[in-house]
């Protein structure tokens, strides 16, 4: 067991439990904090994969973007509490129960297949080449995506000024 083994095995752990305490959450802030907690740990498993572009884009548009953007909404649409009751009921049992038999299927499946091929040459990109081939390639789509949100953001600002007249 080296160091990135371990490593990869805490940030599944991590993003695995923030994601069970996602879904098991009561109150909507804590939902977006677990989420955001997912999010950063997904980063930490791109950083090991070697793709440090993924992992900066994750960390500023899901982490940061995403779960800030979730926030306000939180905050500004002040949710209801709900007294959801804490005792396991038949459909999270059946759940439980169909999430651990998917596992073990998946584990069984992973382990009776070989997953080590022949290496082959991988192109590896850099920050430098996909900004390259993102400006110059893709200058267009890019500018007509940026255009499509601020349109969007200006949109939702009309339609919050319309609800407090």
């Amino acid at each position: 067991m080296n160091a990135e083994f371990f490593a990869f095995s805490l940030f599944s752990v991590f993003a695995i439990g923030g994601a069970v305490f996602f879904l098991n959450a009561i109150r909507v802030m804590h939902m977006a904090l677990s989420l955001a907690f997912t999010f950063f740990s997904l980063a930490g498993i791109y950083l090991l994969l070697q793709a440090e572009f993924l992992a900066v884009v994750q960390v500023l548009v899901y982490a940061g973007g995403i779960s800030i953007l979730m926030i306000f909404g939180i905050m500004l649409t002040k949710p209801e509490e709900s007294g959801a009751s804490k005792s396991f009921q038949l459909h999270q049992w059946l759940s439980l129960i169909v999430v651990t038999g998917f596992f073990l299927v998946i584990m069984l499946i992973i382990y009776q297949n070989p997953i080590f091929a022949p290496t082959v040459k991988v192109y590896s990109p850099s920050v430098q080449s996909i900004g390259t081939t993102l400006f110059k390639d893709y200058a267009i789509p890019f500018e007509l995506a940026s255009i499509l949100l601020l349109v969007a953001l200006i949109g939702a600002i009309v339609l919050a000024r319309k609800e407090q007249k």
